[in-house]
Formats: structure tokens, sequence, C-alpha cells
């Protein structure tokens, strides 16, 4: 595995990059398409309908979405919406609403017809003490969704955490023809779930659609890089135990979810997506100590396992990514020293017992 940052394979593409002024620059940067999402867009016409749109990605790929689309398809973005004032942003940027709980099967059936559909509710943190609602969210509202819209494309948001550990030394991270066998702990294993009750409902009605195996993605908000960049900057220890991690910029993240929708096959089947490479989190703490000027305290001992995939099968539908992680590294940096937002959402990815 490579020992420090590299540049990766990218695609030199201009479109929205950092650094970034403030949110509004980071959103707007977020929500700009090029020409390969909106060619696949055209190629699944129909209203798009995004469930559980209120978390960390789903405000953004609505308004890629958005603005990828032809303007007779309506995007709908669907959540709870606890989070003041998301809704009427989302409204204001052409993106119609609907206030509903997942879990409430009168609610997913009074949802609208769409012929494409983008899966993107679950739980994971809080899971331990309240296993019950964890295993409901993502086993049981899948299926609803899934009968739901039984006659519709679904690109469905998995994780590769349903991957087993894999040797940090191997030649690559599992590909899509390993099984799920994660390690002990109700999130992995709910995870799974989810995946089979699409599967299921696939089988029996023959809908399209794809497991969209994803980690870790991030904006200078969240995720891998912001949690790390935080405990240097704040001198705070860094612990490697979980030592090596892969990571995809939002924008690439979200665009090859929507660009999946066109590659849906009947059955469902998975597509594995993360960044280009494997990189220590080690190198990536002093990579931030070196920007911060001030040193990593790094704690722990490198595991021999990470959650890890191998993205190579959706590198060669999409091509490149359009944002090395030296790239996400320098914007990061840029953020946290400027004083920009944090969503306070700690990913623990670190976390190797399955318990969040």
């Amino acid at each position: 595995m490579p020992p420090g940052i590299t540049t990766g394979n990218t695609t030199g593409n201009t479109v929205g990059r950092g650094p970034f002024a403030d949110e509004a620059a980071l959103e707007k940067a977020l929500a700009l398409p090029d020409d390969a999402l909106r060619a696949d867009m055209a190629k699944v016409p129909g209203d798009l309908i995004l469930l559980g749109a209120g978390g960390k990605m789903g405000p953004s790929l609505a308004r890629l979405a958005r603005n990828a689309m032809a303007d007779e398809h309506k995007v709908i973005a669907v959540a709870r919406f606890s989070e003041t004032g998301l809704r009427d942003e989302l409204e204001r940027d052409g993106i119609e609403t609907i206030k509903a709980d997942l879990l409430d099967r009168d609610a997913v059936a009074g949802l609208p017809e769409a012929a494409n559909v983008m899966f993107m509710a679950g739980r994971k943190f809080g899971s331990s003490g309240a296993e019950h609602l964890t295993w409901a969210m993502n086993a049981l509202c899948p299926a609803l969704v899934a009968e739901r819209y039984a006659s519709a494309r679904i690109v469905a948001f998995s994780t590769g955490c349903v991957y087993p550990f894999w040797p940090v030394d191997a030649a690559s991270g599992p590909t899509e023809e390993v099984a799920p066998n994660p390690p002990p702990g109700d999130y992995a294993w709910s995870c799974v779930a989810r995946e089979r009750m699409f599967e299921h409902m696939s089988v029996v009605h023959q809908t399209p659609g794809r497991l969209f195996r994803l980690n870790y993605a991030i904006d200078v908000r969240y995720g891998v890089l912001h949690d790390l960049a935080q405990k240097v900057l704040a001198g705070e220890p860094v612990d490697v135990s979980m030592g090596h991690v892969t990571v995809i910029w939002q924008r690439d993240a979200n665009a090859r979810a929507l660009r999946s929708l066109a590659l849906a096959t009947t059955p469902t089947s998975p597509i594995n997506v993360t960044g280009a490479e494997v990189v220590r989190v080690r190198a990536i703490a002093e990579a931030f100590a070196s920007r911060f000027g001030k040193p990593a305290q790094i704690t722990g001992e490198e595991a021999l396992t990470a959650w890890l995939n191998d993205a190579s099968a959706s590198m060669q539908a999409f091509g490149p990514l359009t944002v090395s992680l030296e790239d996400m590294i320098d914007w990061q940096a840029d953020w946290l020293l400027q004083g920009g937002r944090s969503l306070d959402k700690p990913t623990h990815f670190e976390a190797r017992d399955g318990k969040y």
C-alpha cells in the first residue's frame, strides 16, 4: 500500500474546485455537473426522488441532480427535515420537498411516482443501545421502499462496511465478487440486511438497480479528513489503529451515484465506489501537521486489516475522479484555518468493534 500522499488518478477536470471562501461557494461547487453526468442523466428520463435526503450528502446530491437533469423532470427530496431552514433552501433551488418518516408504511405508500429512486436513508450512529431502530431503518425501511417503487430504477446507498476487514498489504481491496461478511456489530450486519431487502424485491419484481457500496465520502465540513485535521490542529491524539483508509470527494461520489442509474441491472447488483488510492492514516495526519506547522500526536499501532474496497469497476465505468487526495487535504486545511463551519458529525471511522 502507498506509504504517503500522492496526486492519485484524476481527470484534471476543473469543475467545482476549491479552496472555498465560504459555504455558499462550497455548495455551488458540489452542485456543478459535468458533461458525463448530464449525458447519463439523459439516459434515464423521468422524475427523481431522493429518499433520506436530509443527511450529509443528500442536499448536495439533490442540487447536483437538479442542475444535471432536464427542466421538465422533477427532483423530489424526502426527509424528516430536522435541520432548520434546509427545506426552504432546497425549495429555492428548484427541488420539491416532502416531509415524511420512511418507517411509516402509509407515508411511504403515499409518496409520488418517480422513474428514478435514490435511497439514502440509514442509521449508524446511536446504534449501541438502540439496535432495534438501526435494524428497522436499515432493513425494514428498504423493504417498504423497494416494494413501493418496484417499477422504478433504484440506486441504494450502501457501504464498504459489508465487506470483511481486508489485509492492507493485499494487491487491492475486495471487489464486488467478494461476499458480504463484515466483522461483528449490528450496524454492519444491518447494512447487509439492507442490501438483501433490495436484492429480494429486485428479484421478485424485476426492479433494476445498483447497490452503491461507498466509503468514505467527504467534504470540508465532515468526513475522515475533517476528523483527522481537527485533531491535528487541536493537538489531540490521532489513533492510527485503523491505519489505512480510502476517501472520495463528495461531488465525485454523488455524481457516481446518479450515473449509476444508467448502469442499473436486473436484478440489482453492487458497485464499489471510493478513492483511487489506499493511504495510511499516519500519512494523512502528517500531511495536515505539515500544513498547520505543528506535530501530529500519533498513538496506537496500525492494524494489519482495514475496511477497504476495490473500485476498479466503477473507475472503468465512470472514468477517473476529478479531485485528488492531495487537493482534498489542501482544501480541508484551508477550511479549518479560515474557521470554516463543521457539521459536528464525527465519522468514527477508526472504530473496529462495530459499536457506534
